[in-house]
């Protein structure tokens, strides 16, 4: 899920390159929403909530051409076109977002939003509220103070945004990973918002397997001296801790064939001369996944890590005490994209949601992406499926 580490060094980056100027988005203005006495699902309420949000295309008179994006777990609102012209690459979905693209901007608004509790919380890009922010009760940052958050906040804090800008519709809810978390929830909770829902790299629910896996993520930070049970400064947070959890996620959203062409390139061997010496020292790929690693951490915050965990570990579709119970509400045309080697939200995953939805008498369809980036083909290769992707949202 922590997509952005590895970016500018993945050898399909070229696939973000836009085929030419008729294909190009103009600059793309960050916008923030503001809400007060937001309403958690866990009956627990914000004083006040902002997160930004962008927009690719117009939006039509009736305000029908609505495409949401939903963004995954390392991710922000930032899924195409360039913020600035100097920016070295466009947001992480410009292969399939775009003028005469899969999701076709000249005929689609589409619109992305920053989750709460987003992981860059020191991004000057991304307008979130989680732990990082002033609790207006102690006028001191809310660390674990800050209340638990589900998917179900994520989407309805969309939702609002949606509603400020007269919008009561969608044409279609698509995401990836995490982001395939809040599609699908869109779709159960809002069906008659919801006529049509993409799941990339996705799942219905996080099973037992999931959930322990996840837990791993946030083992590091909790361990970490200087992470003080939350109660750390932005002057001393628990670096270590964060780049241990982000090197963690990096590999697991990638493939061993990927990672193993990486250390081909870095003439990775088992018996390298510095581990042999030293206890201390690291084998190259190590050096190569940390220094990538830490190069995020300094826009990010731990706590906030912690709480996207713990959401992506609450999650099941609709919210409600199984996935069968979920998708009943679900009224939209469902297409399921998973990647085939993917190792960390396996295929059998989002199987697993498409057939209780077949069962269910839902229309809905699945089709695996191949490729050797595992979770990453969802991300980095998405456009191996543009075609499809193209005809579902525009029948």
């Amino acid at each position: 899920m922590n997509f952005s580490v590895i970016r500018g060094l993945v050898a399909l980056i070229c696939l973000f390159s836009v085929a030419g100027h008729a294909n190009e988005l103009p600059l793309v203005e960050k916008h923030t929403y503001t809400t007060t006495d937001f309403a958690l699902f866990s009956g627990k309420r914000l004083a006040e909530v902002k997160v930004g949000w962008e927009s690719y295309g117009t939006l039509n008179a009736d305000k029908s051409n609505v495409v949401l994006i939903t963004h995954y777990f390392s991710g922000s609102s930032h899924a195409a076109g360039k913020y600035r012209t100097e920016d070295p690459s466009p947001g992480y979905w410009d292969a399939i977002i775009g003028p005469d693209k899969a999701i076709d901007t000249n005929k689609f608004f589409v619109i992305s939003v920053d989750s709460l509790v987003n992981l860059s919380a020191y991004s000057p890009d991304v307008v979130t509220t989680g732990p990082t922010s002033i609790n207006p009760a102690t006028q001191k940052p809310y660390g674990l103070d800050f209340p638990v958050v589900t998917i179900r906040d994520f989407v309805n804090i969309q939702k609002q945004v949606l509603e400020s800008l007269g919008i009561t519709g969608l044409h279609a809810v698509v995401g990836p990973s995490m982001g395939s978390m809040q599609a699908i929830d869109w779709a159960s909770a809002y069906p008659s918002w919801v006529p049509r829902m993409v799941s990339v790299i996705g799942a219905g629910q996080s099973d037992a397997w999931t959930t322990a896996a996840l837990e791993h993520w946030a083992l590091p930070i909790k361990l970490d001296p200087q992470w003080q049970h939350g109660n750390y400064s932005k002057a001393k947070p628990p670096t270590e801790g964060l780049v241990a959890a982000l090197m963690l996620i990096t590999q697991q959203a990638l493939h061993p064939g990927f990672f193993n062409q990486q250390g081909n390139t870095l003439n990775y061997r088992p018996l390298e001369d510095a581990p042999l010496q030293d206890i201390t020292a690291n084998h190259s790929i190590v050096t190569w996944l940390e220094k990538r690693a830490r190069a995020r951490a300094s826009e990010m915050d731990a706590n906030h890590l912690l709480y996207l965990v713990r959401a992506c570990q609450l999650f099941v579709t609709g919210h409600q005490a199984s996935l069968a119970q979920g998708i009943e509400s679900i009224q939209a045309k469902t297409l399921f994209l998973p990647a085939s080697n993917d190792l960390l939200l396996m295929p059998y995953l989002a199987k697993n949601a498409h057939e209780a939805l077949r069962h269910a008498q839902k229309d809905s369809d699945y089709i695996e992406l191949t490729g050797d980036l595992g979770h990453l083909e969802g991300v980095l290769d998405i456009q191996e499926q543009r075609h499809k992707l193209k005809a579902f949202l525009e029948k």
